[in-house]
């Protein structure tokens, strides 16, 4: 229990909140960090492993490197604030091969010693605290641990409760050097305008940006002498999601209606991208767009009449007292024409 209280209070003095700067850009992890969203460099690269560890040990300080079929271990010293640095230079990073390589600070706290140490005779990493020192792991030649297992086995090692030291861990991604172009679109000549892409060169490098017309050909005496494009230097600057950024802008007022082609390269980095856009004289008309518009028509309101009863026809006299008066005439006119004749 008071060695496990002693770790605990030891591991807070222990302030390895360990940086990896890329030339510009820095990426800031907590100790014990997880090797989780592990931040990606290409080959080349510097690498900047700094931190902060109490207590000035005469020992100095462990970094241990771990990838696949890779183990590099160092010895840094701390300031006289507490710093310490580790350097990765671009040789080192130039050489690794693409995956990911783990980072592990070991302090040797009280004892001022390394209870878990490296024999590079062996192979083997050695628990001094046990017996008079017993291998515990094989961390390279035959039958060594492949990483991640090897750095695992490590922390474990050094996490055990017989052991007084501590560690802090970060790690990070070694990807082929790699450079993307935005697509560009088309443009009117004299337009100004900006190319942009992405990378996973470290922010802080630089980029050769170069767009040339695809008909122009040098070689060719009967083209006219007219250079139509433009080149420049750019730096990567930082990004997100494990890819940096860069961007050029472009005058296109010299430019000549034609094809273009873009070409991205690395000043220092074997890295290459490409894409072509088109300059013309002017875009297409954008179609007109039909707009169609719904109306309603408000009536007015139609005020409904009250109900109207119809008047009942005028009462007729019967028909038969005209028709017997009619009847009594032709009797007398056929009485008169009697009484003459007589």
């Amino acid at each position: 229990m008071v060695i496990s209280s002693i770790r605990n209070i030891a591991f807070l003095l222990f302030l390895c909140a360990i940086l990896i700067i890329p030339p510009v850009s820095t990426i800031t992890l907590s100790p014990g960090n997880s090797f989780a969203a592990a931040p990606t460099i290409a080959n080349g690269d510097l690498v900047f492993i700094h931190g902060i560890a109490t207590g000035h040990p005469g020992a100095g300080l462990q970094v241990w490197l771990i990838g696949y079929n890779y183990v590099k271990i160092t010895t840094v010293y701390t300031n006289a604030d507490n710093t310490y640095e580790y350097e990765l230079k671009s040789a080192d990073t130039k050489t690794l091969a693409s995956g990911q390589y783990f980072v592990l600070v070991q302090h040797p706290m009280m004892n001022a010693e390394f209870d878990i140490y490296y024999d590079s005779s062996t192979g083997s990493v050695i628990n001094r605290q046990l017996g008079t020192g017993t291998s515990i792991i094989q961390l390279t030649g035959g039958g060594s641990l492949q990483n991640p297992d090897g750095a695992n086995a490590l922390m474990q090692a050094i996490n055990s409760q017989n052991i007084d030291d501590t560690f802090a861990t970060t790690s990070f991604i070694v990807g082929n050097p790699t450079a993307f172009i935005n697509p560009v679109g088309d443009h009117v000549a004299g337009d100004k305008f900006t190319i942009t892409g992405s990378t996973n060169l470290a922010a802080g490098n630089n980029l050769m940006i170069e767009i040339v017309s695809s008909s122009f050909k040098p070689s060719q005496k009967v083209q006219g002498a007219e250079f139509s494009g433009s080149a420049g230097i750019v730096t990567v600057e930082p990004g997100t999601d494990g890819l940096n950024r860069w961007s050029f802008d472009v005058d296109a007022s010299s430019f000549k209606p034609d094809e273009y082609i873009v070409k991205v390269s690395g000043t220092t980095n074997e890295v290459t991208g490409s894409t072509t856009f088109n300059i013309v004289e002017k875009l297409p008309a954008t179609p007109a767009t039909a707009v169609t518009v719904k109306t309603t028509t408000i009536l007015p309101a139609v005020t409904r009449p009250a109900a109207i009863s119809s008047p009942e026809p005028p009462a007729t006299e019967s028909p038969a007292p005209i028709a017997g008066v009619i009847g009594i005439l032709c009797v007398l006119i056929l009485a008169r024409q009697a009484g003459k004749q007589k």
